[in-house]
């Protein structure tokens, strides 16, 4: 699509149960159940941006491992078999991307983006060596203090502390964020960062390789979570990958200031896939 055409493109907000969790998912385009469409008009590619089975099946489900399975949960349960998939992870939405082509093959993914990958030595990061201490030893000191000051405070004070916070770093939503400032949101936050630091060590080059036509890596410049050097390494051990290293000075959280930027770019990248799925398409109905 031509950057001068712009369209007003509908995003629905719904929350459904999966894996026992109330799970919200955000849809863009007028589709708004994939599953019982049968139309000619279904879309035959899903973009999944990483963000059923029964509860007990899942253990630890805001662990680690246990978002890399509800994440898998999603994909084989509310998007059809036949839909191909394109799979977008930024920072540790990079190493569930991993691990969802490592242990779903049967998923019809055609293409991950990794943007600013948190796959490797997150403790030893700059970052990393000042938040494992504070997620792996002093979080229960967070729970505490959230619990005490959070959980009296009225939700006028809640929402008025949030809208100062965004508005102090220039950032705009048109979703509430009010979840943000629960005490239980934040011990799980803390609780998945924790395991992050503790689990996210080396770096997964048998998946890597296997899936390597399919990936882009995306490094930044200035990224504490995953300096320079992670690139210099990556880029060594797979030299003929498409291994990307930022010009922009994109800090890591492009999500708040430079998100039209990274769409812009990350559509570029996909203008190819699409032609080629375009061209099937037309292909099978020939």
């Amino acid at each position: 699509m031509d950057s001068e055409i712009k369209e007003e493109i509908p995003v629905h907000e719904e929350f459904i149960l999966c894996c026992g969790v109330e799970t919200q998912v955000f849809k863009c385009g007028p589709w708004t159940d994939l599953l019982n469409d049968q139309s000619a008009n279904r879309p035959k590619l899903l973009i999944f941006i990483i963000t059923d089975p029964n509860a007990q099946e899942i253990k630890d489900i805001y662990g680690l491992h246990g978002q890399v399975e509800h994440k898998l949960a999603f994909l084989r349960t509310h998007v059809p078999k036949e839909t191909k998939l394109v799979v977008i992870g930024h920072s540790i939405g990079c190493y569930v991307a991993l691990q969802i082509l490592k242990h779903a093959p049967e998923l019809p993914i055609i293409r991950s983006f990794l943007l600013f990958p948190t796959i490797e030595r997150m403790s030893e990061s700059p970052s990393g060596r000042i938040a494992t201490p504070l997620l792996c030893w002093l979080r229960y000191i967070l729970y505490v203090s959230s619990y005490l000051l959070l959980k009296p405070c009225p939700e006028k004070i809640k929402s008025w502390l949030l809208s100062v916070a965004l508005q102090k770093m220039n950032v705009q939503s048109d979703f509430s964020l009010l979840n943000l400032l629960e005490p239980f949101c934040l011990a799980n936050a803390a609780y998945l960062g924790s395991q992050e630091m503790m689990e996210v060590v080396k770096r997964d080059n048998e998946t890597i390789k296997e899936h390597l036509p399919k990936l882009t890596f995306y490094y930044g410049t200035i990224d504490p979570w995953c300096p320079k050097e992670y690139y210099e390494d990556i880029k060594k051990d797979f030299p003929e990958g498409d291994i990307r290293l930022c010009e922009k000075k994109i800090p890591h959280a492009f999500t708040l200031h430079f998100y039209q930027e990274m769409a812009e770019m990350v559509a570029g990248w996909l203008k190819d896939d699409l032609s080629q799925i375009e061209t099937e398409t037309e292909g099978n109905k020939d």
